[in-house]
């Protein structure tokens, strides 16, 4: 433990060394979060690791091994057999936690939150523990939230383009190595023939997905509906957040031969006439929701809002009541990180404001 400040909140990082930890330590920083003590644990594989944080420099500890005493709210990016255990152990011990795995998700006493959206459900956490959506859902909450709000949701579907990002360190290593070869090979070569490249073993992805879409991510649900669970978690998910539990959803998720920022085409239907004029003067004015032309994953990457455009009507929807637009937005900052550490903010507001 490394006291940071006087005064504030006592923060815990699970999975700090990882891919979407390394964004949440920078966020902590960027967002002047108000840290009191600061303490950044993993597995024992990367416990010892020496982390510096505003110029303090902090051992990773083994969460195995570490005291959760003391910890007001944890912050976990470090999978869900891990929350599994570790989550329940971490309330316990007197800390809310804030998961960014889909193991909590859909448990009716875990909140299931988008900072913009539904704030309010941060008022009781009966088991101390918090869920962070899924990257996909959290890009479309925000514009979904202020259009139902406007002229009521009642039908959704999407077409996600997700980065490899989102598949881990892994799946971007995956990427670099199979574009570095087929440069190396003549990439050309690929416009008559998908063949004509000796692509690396598959590591992580389960196609090749240098210049490539592979329309799979997750697991197949035995449950008869073909869909992954990646797949069902948009309608799942968009239910309990927006408050809508008979929301009609459907979801096709597809690895593009992006890196970063997911990319999602979405028809909306709607209770109410809506043009796309009146949809702009909407989203124009929620929170986490910016206007582009053109919106596209390098546009995103790096940034938070969701960006939204190409809104025009539904031509497959009777009259007005239907919109197609595309959303694009950072998987890794908003679609993990940042919501996660705006969820602590607010519970800090909430929860520790005698602390601050």
């Amino acid at each position: 433990m490394v006291q940071i400040n006087d005064k504030g909140v006592n923060v815990a990082v699970l999975g700090a060394t990882g891919q979407v930890g390394m964004v949440m330590r920078r966020i902590l920083d960027e967002r002047d979060f108000p840290v009191k003590d600061l303490r950044f644990m993993a597995s024992a594989h990367s416990a010892g690791t020496v982390l510096n944080w505003r110029g303090h420099d902090i051992v990773v500890e083994d969460v195995a091994k570490a005291d959760l005493s003391g910890i007001d709210i944890a912050v976990f990016s470090a999978g869900g057999g891990t929350s599994k255990v570790w989550a329940p152990k971490f309330a316990e011990a007197g800390a809310y936690v804030i998961d960014n795995s889909s193991q909590w998700r859909m448990h009716d006493n875990v909140p299931l939150v988008v900072a913009e959206v539904n704030p309010e459900d941060l008022d009781e956490v009966p088991d101390r523990i918090i869920a962070n959506p899924n990257c996909t859902t959290m890009a479309c909450m925000p514009a979904m939230k202020a259009l139902s709000d406007e002229f009521g949701l009642k039908r959704l579907i999407v077409s996600s383009y997700q980065a490899v990002s989102g598949a881990g360190r892994a799946g971007v290593l995956q990427l670099m190595n199979e574009a570095k070869a087929a440069i190396e090979q003549g990439a050309d070569k690929l416009v008559f023939d998908g063949s004509a490249i000796d692509f690396p073993e598959l590591t992580k992805v389960v196609r090749t997905i240098a210049f490539n879409a592979v329309p799979f991510i997750g697991a197949i649900v035995d449950d008869g509906s073909e869909e992954t669970d990646e797949e069902q978690k948009l309608r799942n998910e968009s239910r309990k957040i927006l408050h809508l539990p008979e929301l009609k959803a459907s979801c096709t998720c597809v690895r593009i031969g992006v890196f970063t920022a997911h990319g999602m085409s979405i028809n909306a239907e709607f209770e109410k006439d809506v043009t796309p004029d009146e949809a702009r003067a909407v989203l124009a004015k929620a929170p986490g929701v910016v206007l582009d032309d053109i919106p596209t994953p390098q546009l995103a990457a790096g940034k938070d809002p969701s960006f939204v455009g190409r809104i025009r009507q539904d031509q497959a929807v009777d009259g007005k009541k239907g919109l197609s637009m595309f959303i694009t937005n950072d998987n890794l900052r908003k679609g993990a990180a940042l919501n996660a550490i705006e969820l602590a903010e607010i519970v800090a507001k909430k929860h520790f404001a005698d602390q601050l």
